[in-house]
């Protein structure tokens, strides 16, 4: 299994579907992390869609959206469930932010955070504009995850 990306290491390229709710309507397409080069992107990895503390991370990092679009970031969350379980997800809880499908658990994998039984650990990646790895918060056991002040601050570390 690979280890988890070190800080200062340029992360490869992947490209998951995934959708993004704008009132009503769902936005369904691809993301790539290619195609956000020249900007932040802050990766969510969670087990899964209506769970207690996947539930509580995601509708922190909603509340706390525009907190980290004002450092320029795009936030991502990531899941193994299909695109139709994320968009009863974002609806049920009125997400801002797009859910990507890593059904394989590809990314998942290359990230090396895969597990037994959860299918991954939670975790959040910070990508600088570059592509490199800036910050990394991977758990044990995932009942823990970092708040949206805490992503905020370690945006703000970023070069302008």
């Amino acid at each position: 299994m690979p280890s988890t990306p070190k800080v200062g290491d340029v992360l490869g390229e992947f490209r998951l579907p995934g959708g993004q709710l704008d009132g009503e309507t769902l936005h369904r397409g691809d993301y790539s992390l290619h195609e956000q080069r020249g900007k932040p992107v802050v990766l969510a990895f969670y087990p899964g869609d209506d769970t207690p503390v996947c539930t509580a991370q995601l509708c922190s990092y909603s509340d706390g959206l525009e907190q980290l679009q004002s450092a320029g970031a795009v936030v991502w969350g990531i899941s193994a469930q299909d695109v139709d379980s994320h968009e009863r997800f974002a609806r049920s809880r009125q997400l801002r932010m797009p859910l990507l499908s890593d059904a394989d658990r590809d990314v998942a994998r290359s990230f090396g955070i895969t597990a037994p039984l959860i299918g991954l650990r939670r975790s959040v990646f910070i990508v600088d504009a570059a592509g490199r790895l800036h910050w990394k918060h991977v758990t044990a056991v995932g009942a823990t995850f970092p708040p949206a002040a805490t992503l905020a601050a370690q945006l703000a570390t970023l070069p302008a």
